[in-house]
């Protein structure tokens, strides 16, 4: 009896970790299409997240490309309505301080069309400028075909279409050297430009040379916008000067605007509806992480002899608690990890859709994955301890 009295008190042994997992993981796998079902309502709320963010990181990657592309700094001068600038307009703009460069194009009256048998309505929204041979470097144009006007254009019938205009006019497959009917004579097309984000009015011009415009084509010299790139430092405080600068008589028939604030909007805007496509994810992930509790109740309910049976066999409750959260952990883990799959892969192809480059923050990885381990814990967390407070007498009772 002194013996039995002097022993040491039983201590429950402790599981490791790869016990914890390889326990947890057995439970998985014995209810395969349970845990798919419940790990896909896990995956896509983490898809529709990761996708969002990833959607947005890319789209902001491809504004600040654009802009690097196009500069923040170029300001557009426009006529009114039915109204002209006057013919000292760029000369003026460019005597502004901290103005660099300034150029200009003038809207013309003319039509252009494939051939001369093309009826004269079927105009396709093409219009139809004269353009000074500056404007590619003021306005951050470029050519995917030919060359833009030069001096030894401008005084001949040559043209340069923007990119949907030779899209529309079927010039684009053909490439430039074609003719078209322009002003009721024949031009030839040097060069086709690239789509332009920032100047969508380019896409659609057809442009010739100033001379050309006014001695064939009835132009009377008055630009209609000008394009003008101050100092970066000094926009905000060229900009409320072009208007009376370009138009003194009548300042307030000019429109100034920066087309930068433009995409910059678009930017907000995409955000607001980023903003609401991350709370639906939010609601999947919430819906998916209630799947994990009720698989894990229900899993509770139908193992309850093998409860019994563990804790007959000297499982302590820390331990039966430990295994059902581990087996809620593993479940939200494996659909964390096809979600963030899912939402990279989602990413990719969308941005491939849009020409872009795939921008996923490692943030937002990281971020998803830690949201199913925290979902995972919660839902796991009321069966855990259901499971941990059932005596085993009335388990193996009632299996």
């Amino acid at each position: 009896m002194s013996e039995l009295a002097s022993a040491p008190p039983l201590v429950p042994a402790r599981m490791p970790v790869a016990d914890v997992i390889r326990v947890g993981g057995h439970g998985l796998r014995s209810r395969p299409l349970r845990v798919f079902l419940s790990a896909l309502g896990i995956a896509i709320g983490i898809a529709a997240m990761v996708g969002v963010m990833g959607i947005s990181a890319s789209s902001t990657h491809e504004l600040d490309r654009r802009l690097s592309s196009f500069g923040t700094n170029l300001l557009t001068v426009t006529a009114g309505e039915g109204s002209h600038l006057p013919t000292t307009a760029v000369s003026m703009i460019g005597a502004l301080p901290a103005v660099d460069t300034v150029s200009a194009v003038g809207r013309t009256g003319v039509r252009v069309y494939r051939n001369d048998h093309i009826p004269t309505e079927r105009t396709g929204g093409i219009v139809v400028y004269a353009a000074r041979t500056d404007l590619p470097t003021v306005a951050g144009a470029r050519t995917v075909a030919g060359s833009w006007l030069t001096e030894a254009h401008t005084a001949y019938p040559a043209v340069v279409l923007g990119w949907t205009a030779a899209r529309s006019l079927a010039v684009y497959e053909t490439g430039p050297d074609q003719l078209v009917w322009l002003g009721g004579r024949w031009f030839t097309v040097v060069g086709i430009l690239a789509p332009n984000d920032l100047l969508t009015d380019l896409d659609y011009g057809a442009f010739v040379g100033w001379p050309v415009a006014e001695r064939e084509l009835g132009f009377d010299g008055y630009p209609t916008t000008v394009y003008t790139r101050p100092q970066q430092s000094a926009v905000t405080a060229v900009q409320p000067l072009l208007g009376a600068a370009a138009n003194p008589e009548n300042p307030g028939e000019a429109t100034v605007s920066r087309p930068s604030e433009v995409l910059k909007a678009q930017l907000e805007t995409r955000r607001t509806l980023n903003a609401l496509l991350l709370g639906l994810g939010a609601v999947a992930l919430l819906v998916g992480g209630i799947g994990v509790a009720n698989t894990m109740v229900i899993s509770v309910l139908e193992r309850r002899s093998e409860i019994g049976l563990r804790r007959s066999l000297g499982a302590t409750r820390g331990q039966i608690r430990t295994q059902f959260l581990a087996e809620a952990l593993l479940l939200s883990l494996l659909g964390g990890a096809g979600g963030v799959a899912l939402g990279i892969g989602i990413t990719a192809a969308f941005a491939a859709t849009q020409g872009w480059a795939a921008v996923v923050p490692p943030w937002a990885m990281g971020g998803g994955v830690a949201a199913t381990l925290l979902i995972g814990g919660l839902a796991g967390f009321y069966p855990a301890v259901r499971a941990a407070r059932l005596p085993p007498t009335e388990a193996l009772a009632n299996p």
